[in-house]
């Protein structure tokens, strides 16, 4: 039994990330100028060489460092150390969010309703100084 440790493949590191960024192959390919043919190409490619692992980690906004030593065992482990209350509390794992009470309809019909009011006041007073002359 070999105690050597299977290489890291990069390409499907990269793959990961993109997919966890809730990124398209399209949209990576559109930053770094290429088809998404060769996104393909690299996301199979087991070695990239370092200036092009750079690029691609500004693209992903990750470090180069952070594609090749990326595992799946440590996304879980990093889920997992968040409690159940942090997702059950207003301001959850992934930062706060509002919980509004009112029905932005109602919002945008009062809004409207103003600038209504607002236009009758600007008829009233231009009438009243055309009527002054």
């Amino acid at each position: 039994m070999s105690t050597a440790t299977k290489p890291k493949h990069i390409g499907r590191n990269i793959s990961r990330i993109r997919e966890l960024r809730g990124m398209k192959q399209e949209v990576l390919a559109f930053a770094l100028g290429l088809s998404q043919q060769s996104v393909s190409n690299i996301e199979g490619s087991e070695n990239i060489d370092d200036e092009k692992l750079k690029t691609i980690a500004e693209a992903l906004g990750v470090s180069a460092e952070a594609i090749k030593s990326y595992s799946d065992e440590g996304v879980i482990n990093y889920f997992n150390t968040f409690n159940a209350e942090a997702f059950t509390s207003s301001h959850g794992a992934f930062g706060s969010y509002d919980q509004y009470t009112f029905n932005p309809i109602d919002k945008v019909v009062e809004l409207y309703e103003r600038l209504v009011q607002v236009e009758k006041e600007k008829v009233e007073y231009l009438e009243k100084l055309f009527k002054v002359k």
